[in-house]
């Protein structure tokens, strides 16, 4: 149970990075300032609705107060005529078309109050949407700077990184050039020393013994020879011969 509840929190975690990554702050407001645009919209056409509607009802009374007048004079005419049945009549269905312009009068005062109550609900949305509008322009231009901030940082610091690794390797190939340098020298001062065989002259400690003996024979050859050239090695031979002979007469 422990690892499956540990592999469900990493995959959450995962999945709630990626889905922090795909989430737009700018296209969250992009929608909800349109779904308010529509909100308004469909008040827009409540509005609308209202007033067509109370419009309908005002030209049926128009009609129907036209129809109690002319049926008033019928009454009267009939009146006027000795017929009193008639004017009766008239006024009873003068009557019942009044009753329809009172209910009618009633409904477009309903109208009147909810077309009012639309009209105000049109304003105050609309007040909102715009200061919503205002301010999610300005959320979104604040996030964009700081994104393209948070691009700028990455970028130095990957420059940074990328500056420092640079210096740590250039750092090792100097201390690897030195420490190759010390080596050469110190294999060289062994060499000379004879401390280490040359393998590539193929020279073994007799052919060093033996190069040893001849550069010292050249040595005093060429010592005997400069003696010679210059008179210095005559006259110490005369000067032993000269003493040879005093200490035979003695």
């Amino acid at each position: 149970m422990g690892l499956f509840s540990r592999m469900e929190t990493v995959f959450k975690s995962k999945m709630n990075k990626v889905l922090n990554r795909m989430d737009d702050p700018r296209e969250t407001l992009d929608y909800s300032y349109e779904r308010q645009l529509e909100l308004l919209q469909n008040v827009k056409k409540g509005v609308a609705e209202v007033a067509t509607s109370k419009k309908r009802l005002q030209l049926q009374r128009a009609k129907l107060v036209q129809n109690t007048e002319k049926l008033e004079g019928q009454a009267r005419d009939a009146i006027e005529a000795g017929r009193e049945d008639l004017a009766r009549l008239a006024l009873e269905r003068k009557a019942a078309l009044q009753q329809q312009v009172d209910g009618i009068d009633r409904e477009i005062a309903e109208l009147d109050q909810q077309q009012e109550k639309l009209v105000e609900s049109e304003k105050r949305l609309s007040t909102k949407v715009e200061i919503f509008r205002t301010r999610k322009e300005s959320i979104k231009a604040q996030y964009s700077a700081a994104e393209a901030q948070v691009k700028i940082n990455e970028s130095v610091t990957g420059i940074s990184e990328e500056m420092a690794d640079v210096g740590l390797a250039l750092e090792r190939a100097e201390n690897k050039t030195e420490e190759m340098k010390a080596r050469a020298e110190a294999i060289d001062e062994l060499m000379e020393a004879g401390t280490l065989e040359d393998l590539t002259g193929g020279r073994d400690e007799i052919d060093r013994e033996l190069a040893k003996i001849s550069t010292q024979t050249n040595v005093e050859s060429e010592l005997a020879r400069l003696k010679a050239e210059t008179g210095k090695g005559s006259e110490k031979t005369k000067a032993g011969e000269e003493n040879t002979e005093e200490r035979k007469g003695v």
